[in-house]
Protein backbone atom coordinates (compact mmCIF):
# COMPACT_ATOMS: atom_id res chain seq x y z
CA UNK A 1 0.00 0.00 0.00
CA UNK A 2 1.61 3.65 -0.61
CA UNK A 3 1.41 5.80 2.17
CA UNK A 4 -0.71 8.56 -0.11
CA UNK A 5 -3.74 6.44 -0.54
CA UNK A 6 -6.18 7.53 1.85
CA UNK A 7 -7.75 4.44 3.62
CA UNK A 8 -10.95 4.68 5.65
CA UNK A 9 -13.72 2.25 6.94
CA UNK A 10 -17.35 2.67 5.91
CA UNK A 11 -20.60 1.66 7.54
CA UNK A 12 -21.68 -0.84 5.41
CA UNK A 13 -18.43 -2.22 4.10
CA UNK A 14 -14.66 -3.15 5.20
CA UNK A 15 -12.88 -0.36 3.49
CA UNK A 16 -12.27 1.83 0.99
CA UNK A 17 -9.50 3.16 -0.87
CA UNK A 18 -8.98 6.38 -2.35
CA UNK A 19 -6.46 5.57 -4.91
CA UNK A 20 -6.24 8.16 -7.45
CA UNK A 21 -8.02 11.47 -8.70
CA UNK A 22 -8.65 14.53 -10.41
CA UNK A 23 -11.30 17.12 -11.28
CA UNK A 24 -12.66 14.40 -13.80
CA UNK A 25 -11.97 11.28 -12.49
CA UNK A 26 -11.56 9.07 -9.46
CA UNK A 27 -10.58 5.41 -8.88
CA UNK A 28 -11.44 3.66 -5.73
CA UNK A 29 -10.70 0.04 -4.27
CA UNK A 30 -13.66 -0.74 -2.06
CA UNK A 31 -12.89 -4.00 0.40
CA UNK A 32 -15.71 -6.11 1.16
CA UNK A 33 -16.06 -9.52 3.12
CA UNK A 34 -19.10 -11.84 2.67
CA UNK A 35 -22.32 -10.06 3.59
CA UNK A 36 -20.89 -6.61 3.26
CA UNK A 37 -23.47 -4.17 1.43
CA UNK A 38 -23.62 -0.99 -0.41
CA UNK A 39 -27.19 -0.11 0.08
CA UNK A 40 -29.03 1.20 -2.66
CA UNK A 41 -27.75 4.79 -3.43
CA UNK A 42 -27.55 6.91 -6.49
CA UNK A 43 -25.64 9.96 -7.31
CA UNK A 44 -24.61 12.63 -10.48
CA UNK A 45 -21.22 10.61 -11.17
CA UNK A 46 -21.07 7.99 -13.95
CA UNK A 47 -19.05 4.84 -12.64
CA UNK A 48 -18.01 1.96 -13.86
CA UNK A 49 -17.40 -1.01 -11.36
CA UNK A 50 -14.67 -4.07 -12.28
CA UNK A 51 -14.50 -7.37 -9.96
CA UNK A 52 -10.96 -8.03 -9.53
CA UNK A 53 -11.73 -10.45 -7.10
CA UNK A 54 -14.92 -12.20 -5.12
CA UNK A 55 -18.20 -12.70 -5.78
CA UNK A 56 -21.15 -9.54 -5.51
CA UNK A 57 -24.84 -8.88 -5.95
CA UNK A 58 -25.05 -5.96 -8.48
CA UNK A 59 -28.98 -4.55 -8.43
CA UNK A 60 -28.56 -1.69 -11.01
CA UNK A 61 -31.84 0.07 -11.76
CA UNK A 62 -34.00 -2.61 -10.37
CA UNK A 63 -32.13 -5.21 -12.24
CA UNK A 64 -29.92 -7.61 -10.32
CA UNK A 65 -26.56 -9.54 -12.17
CA UNK A 66 -23.84 -11.79 -10.54
CA UNK A 67 -20.62 -10.30 -11.22
CA UNK A 68 -17.58 -12.63 -11.03
CA UNK A 69 -13.49 -11.58 -11.52
CA UNK A 70 -12.96 -10.11 -14.96
CA UNK A 71 -16.58 -9.00 -14.59
CA UNK A 72 -17.28 -5.45 -14.73
CA UNK A 73 -20.55 -2.76 -14.95
CA UNK A 74 -21.22 0.85 -16.04
CA UNK A 75 -24.33 2.78 -14.22
CA UNK A 76 -25.52 5.69 -15.10
CA UNK A 77 -25.29 9.05 -13.95
CA UNK A 78 -28.23 9.46 -10.84
CA UNK A 79 -29.36 5.53 -11.46
CA UNK A 80 -30.13 3.74 -8.49
CA UNK A 81 -27.61 0.72 -7.64
CA UNK A 82 -26.60 -1.53 -4.77
CA UNK A 83 -24.30 -4.47 -3.82
CA UNK A 84 -24.17 -7.07 -2.18
CA UNK A 85 -21.07 -9.59 -1.19
CA UNK A 86 -21.39 -13.05 -2.22
CA UNK A 87 -17.73 -14.25 -1.86
CA UNK A 88 -14.61 -12.13 -0.17
CA UNK A 89 -13.57 -9.16 -2.94
CA UNK A 90 -12.92 -6.26 -4.34
CA UNK A 91 -14.62 -4.05 -5.95
CA UNK A 92 -12.39 -1.48 -8.22
CA UNK A 93 -15.12 1.76 -9.22
CA UNK A 94 -14.09 4.19 -11.63
CA UNK A 95 -16.08 7.82 -11.34
CA UNK A 96 -16.80 10.71 -13.63
CA UNK A 97 -16.15 13.44 -12.84
CA UNK A 98 -14.54 12.85 -9.37
CA UNK A 99 -16.96 12.16 -6.08
CA UNK A 100 -16.17 14.95 -3.97
CA UNK A 101 -18.28 13.80 -1.00
CA UNK A 102 -14.88 10.84 -0.61
CA UNK A 103 -12.37 13.45 -0.16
Amino acid sequence: MRDDVLVESTPTYSERRIMAYGDEMMCVENTFVVGDTAPPHHHPNIQISYIPKGKFEFTINGETKVLNPGDSAYIGSDVEHSVLCLEDGIVLDLFTPMRKDFV
